[in-house]
């Protein structure tokens, strides 16, 4: 475990290896699991304020379940979250012609459309964040539908918060992030003595 300021992460975010192999799996996450993408209580406000900007980048179906639902909804658990289709697809998420899923928040922020990239808990991915008073614990989520993005991080040797830099420092700022970096050289170092 490493404790930088309010923050717990687990070994894992330092030990495993991963680097999203889109092409593979095809944005997957963007479709399985229960709900849509968990969202933080100003990212809903945000939503509802560029959902204007964002709609030409969505699709039919999309617009129809937001249209239907709202720009977020209250899940099952009482979570705030992205509205999803009868066919488990976030309703913010478009596909290419390869198949493959993409955010249309995002590609709405590529085109300068939005200053909002996208939700959080979808740019930190695989990290979940659970929030307590007073830290938060960062763990790393194992998916078998990530199997490959695990492939590819080994292969290129990657470690999970290495991939997630920019979302970490997004959500966190640059000094925690120099500070998980020592944290994450002291970790490996301790592990290769003998």
């Amino acid at each position: 475990m490493i404790v930088i300021d309010h923050t717990i992460l687990s070994d894992d975010v330092v030990e495993k290896r991963f680097v999203c192999h889109i092409d593979k799996c095809k944005a997957a996450c963007c479709v399985e699991g229960d709900a849509g993408a968990p969202l933080e209580p100003e990212e809903t406000a945000i939503l509802e304020q560029e959902l204007e900007n964002i709609k030409p980048f969505l699709t039919a179906a999309g617009l129809a379940e937001i249209e239907k639902q709202g720009a977020w909804v209250i899940d099952l658990e009482g979570d705030q979250g992205t509205p999803i289709l009868e066919t488990k697809e976030c309703a913010y998420a478009i596909r290419n012609e390869q198949g493959i899923l993409a955010c249309g928040i995002e590609k709405a922020w590529e085109a300068e459309a939005t200053t909002f990239r996208k939700p959080i808990s979808c740019h930190l991915y695989p990290i979940r964040v659970k929030k307590y008073d007073q830290y938060h614990a960062l763990n790393y989520h194992h998916w078998d539908i990530c199997a490959p993005a695990c492939a590819l991080g080994k292969e290129l040797g990657v470690p999970v918060y290495q991939f997630l830099k920019e979302a970490l420092i997004r959500k966190y700022g640059q000094i925690w992030y120099e500070k998980l970096e020592v944290a994450a050289a002291e970790k490996l170092e301790n592990h290769q003595k003998p």
